[in-house]
């Protein structure tokens, strides 16, 4: 225990200066989520915005070569020179022109018609991700193909075609993509770096001070400075500080108080030690006085045995509640019967204490506990049922004690019943809490609150079934142990 205490000293000081690195903290995290996610949404929008862009500049092309086409076809374009035809077609970066007018086709301009078209384009009847598409494969793979690119400008019926190169296309494309990339970036750093210091200053700080506070906390929980400064935000960081701070405080108060309980524990176990040896001493003395011929010693001496036989009782109950665990049951089946027996030999109970003790448990009956722990539970039961009729004066009272067992499934219920004048309410208000519910006057209620410990042990309950003048019930239900299914087919596959 003490090489373990000492390892725990030894951790706390590491454990208390731990800092997160840079690269596996919060704000990094932070900060690469949102370059990320503004990135993604960059690209998102990029698609639709470059295949727009594709689409702009082919009308564009297109509006331009209608113009000069309506001034060909309404004048004669054999009247145009080649060198200025040349100058047209340049001017548009086509190679050819022409228009479609209810159904017929007339070149209008050409430089030099190429061997194959390998792209049309409709710029009117394009899906979006047909669009997208070819923009992308513009971008990346094109910039080789002949175009002939085609769609109805202005009223009526005529629709204009200009047969291009895809190489003019590509270029303003991969400007308006190293455009937009560089727009991007600069967008996604400056959005990213706002986002990091609002959410840096409204969430990630005030985290870091809790977790320092934390961590220093735990190495001193005993320095009231340790304790976090809540501030006064109104939101659930606000309300995690003032919990945090309040916790801490709480703590802090339960450590003081169990330190002070420790000491004080600590030397009433050695004072009820001494105690009981003089207790003890003074027993025999009692013993001795018992059997002189004193009428008046002989009447005194029973009433010194009870007052020592309570002073004793209240040494070992503070003893046995001042451990500090009780080592876990070790459970077996046990005929609860013989067990009952015994807890009735404890007392010695004769006809002049008027007493009568019935064992009501079947012979067979078992239950499945820890013996000696289920020992002291029903001892310290029966010993307050005792101790309680033992006090009612009148001889005419009937004094009894049954402890009586019943089956329910996989549950074991016992039940401990006496006809004493019952617990009072206070002792009924506080059940099972060590120095605060006892039933009479000196007493410390250790009995109840071991028992319950013990029952508890067990995975079980240890309630209080009915309380009132003539009758005081205390039911302790005790379930078997789970079966381990694991265990059982290993042990059926055992050899015999």
């Amino acid at each position: 225990m003490a090489e373990d205490a000492s390892e725990r000293r030894q951790d706390e000081p590491a454990r208390a200066d731990e800092r997160v690195p840079l690269s596996r903290g919060l704000s990094t995290k932070l900060l690469v989520l949102t370059v990320l996610f503004i990135t993604l949404a960059e690209v998102l929008i990029f698609l639709p915005s470059l295949a727009n862009f594709r689409l702009s500049w082919l009308q564009e092309r297109l509006s331009t070569a209608a113009a000069v086409g309506i001034v060909l076809v309404e004048s004669d374009p054999a009247s145009l020179s080649q060198e200025v035809q040349d100058d047209v077609l340049v001017a548009l970066g086509a190679m050819a022109l022409a228009v479609r007018d209810e159904g017929s086709s007339q070149l209008l301009v050409a430089v030099a018609m190429p061997q194959q078209i390998d792209l049309h384009v409709d710029l009117a009847g394009a899906s979006p991700l047909a669009q997208m598409h070819e923009a992308l494969y513009t971008l990346f793979l094109g910039g080789e193909r002949v175009l002939r690119v085609f769609a109805p400008v202005g009223a009526g019926d005529r629709e204009f075609e200009l047969v291009m190169s895809e190489a003019g296309l590509r270029r303003a494309m991969v400007a308006y993509a190293r455009n937009v990339a560089l727009l991007s970036l600069i967008l996604s750093a400056v959005t990213a770096t706002l986002v990091y210091y609002a959410i840096d200053r409204v969430m990630i700080r005030p985290m870091r001070t809790m977790t320092r506070s934390m961590l220093a906390f735990a190495q001193a929980p005993d320095d009231p400075g340790r304790i976090i400064r809540a501030s006064a935000r109104a939101d659930e960081i606000g309300v995690a500080e003032r919990e945090l701070a309040a916790m801490q405080g709480e703590l802090q108060r339960m450590l003081v108080e169990r330190r002070r309980l420790a000491d004080l524990g600590l030397a009433v176990s050695k004072i009820n030690h001494d105690m009981r040896n003089i207790l003890a001493a003074a027993q025999l003395m009692s013993d001795r006085l018992a059997r002189l011929k004193d009428p008046t010693a002989r009447s005194l001496a029973p009433r010194l045995v009870r007052a020592l036989d309570r002073a004793i009782s209240y040494s070992e109950g503070v003893l046995a509640y001042g451990r500090t665990q009780e080592p876990p049951p070790a459970r077996r089946r046990v005929r609860l019967r013989g067990l009952v027996e015994e807890v009735y030999a404890l007392f010695g109970l004769d006809e002049a204490t008027r007493i009568e003790f019935v064992n009501a448990v079947e012979p067979d009956f078992e239950v499945d506990a820890d013996s000696d722990q289920l020992f002291r539970v029903l001892s310290n039961l029966a010993r307050n049922a005792v101790q309680a009729m033992a006090d009612d004066g009148e001889s005419v009272l009937v004094r009894r004690l049954t402890i009586g067992a019943a089956r329910t499934g996989g549950v074991s219920r016992i039940l401990v019943e006496d006809t004493g004048p019952g617990l009072p309410q206070k002792a009924r208000d506080n059940l099972f809490s060590a120095f605060r519910g006892s039933a009479r006057t000196g007493g410390t209620g250790l009995g109840l609150a071991i028992a319950h410990e013990l029952v508890r042990a067990h995975g079980g309950a240890l309630e209080l079934v009915e309380s009132r003048s003539g009758h005081t019930a205390f039911a302790i239900a005790i379930p078997d142990r789970p079966l381990d299914l694991a265990q059982a087919r290993t042990a059926l596959r055992r050899p015999a």
